[in-house]
């Protein structure tokens, strides 16, 4: 072909889509969103828990206060309020984390490392990025945060499913597939996270680890908070005895029927993954105390850039 002509179309396209950076070696990094590559604890955390409140109240027809002990006592059940929200009211996975993840003012709630795109971009391997958000909402952080170009594949929850059941993180049989579709061996992959209960999920798979304490704080929302006029912490054991609550638990009880096959497959978004305990009041958010290393985390960073300077200097 002579030199001045372009390229096919279909070789412009595939040119396009090679993401940005160093992709040699042999490395394929899985990195997480939230928490790992840019703070959601400051802003965007406490929204999806306001979302997942009223998106409750909305469901069952009731105040907020009722809908916060409901999300409780949902979380201390199943282990995600997206589990009794399936079991009890029928709710439909995909209209839930679309509508926990609704931000119109997103780009003023996403906050970045300066210098983020280019600490990707000198990491050598390959980058996917795997999230228990919904498509739509990664890819709008990763373009508000300029780093959308650096990965050459989203895997959010939409593409989660194994076998007509959907199984986000930390389930293995998803993880492997994804593996397989990328052509990538365990002992290659590597799983970038801030949740420490998925990295220690994946341990014995044969895949490596790393854990981001950078965005951690010891207050995040993680779990269901308590909204003005909610019982505090103190009163746990009174509302999960409130009589309102438990009629209306036991008057869905008998909507379950169908959806048994996905309560034990989905996870909750990553706002009520995370390990530190959510508390009630305006107490100012603080820095985690992170404990040493586990033995099941191959990597400890506190940032990107940490990741990059300490692969750079591996050889990795």
């Amino acid at each position: 072909m002579p030199a001045s002509l372009p390229p096919p179309r279909r070789v412009r396209a595939r040119l396009r889509r090679r993401p940005a950076g160093d992709n040699s070696g042999r490395m394929v990094w899985l990195f997480d969103l939230d928490n790992t590559l840019h703070d959601a604890s400051h802003a965007i955390f406490p929204a999806i828990n306001r979302l997942m409140t009223a998106y409750v109240a909305r469901v069952l027809g009731c105040d907020e206060a009722t809908a916060s002990r409901v999300r409780v006592d949902y979380w201390q059940r199943y282990g995600a309020t997206l589990l009794g929200m399936i079991r009890h009211h029928g709710v439909d996975p995909a209209d839930f984390l679309r509508a926990a993840h609704e931000f119109p003012a997103l780009a003023g709630m996403v906050r970045v490392q300066r210098g983020l795109a280019a600490h990707l971009r000198r990491l050598p391997g390959r980058k996917l990025l795997v999230t228990n958000a919904p498509q739509d909402y990664a890819r709008a952080v990763l373009d508000i945060a300029g780093i959308g170009h650096c990965f050459e594949r989203v895997v959010a929850i939409e593409q989660m499913w194994v076998h007509g059941h959907l199984r986000p993180k930390p389930d293995r049989r998803m993880l492997r597939r994804l593996l397989v579709q990328a052509r990538v061996a365990p002992h290659r992959a590597v799983l970038v996270e801030d949740t420490v209960s998925h990295l220690k999920r994946y341990a014995g798979t044969g895949i490596r680890t790393a854990w981001v304490t950078g965005y951690l704080r010891t207050m995040a929302p993680s779990r269901p908070h308590d909204v003005p006029g909610a019982p505090t912490s103190a009163q746990d054991d009174s509302s999960r005895r409130d009589a309102a609550v438990r009629s209306t638990l036991e008057a869905e009880e008998d909507r379950r029927a169908g959806h048994a096959a996905q309560e034990h497959s989905v996870t909750l978004v990553a706002a009520e993954s995370q390990v530190p305990q959510a508390q009630s009041g305006n107490v100012p958010r603080v820095r985690a105390r992170v404990p040493n290393r586990p033995a099941y985390v191959d990597i400890k960073v506190q940032s990107m850039h940490q990741l990059q300077r300490r692969m750079r200097r591996n050889g990795s």
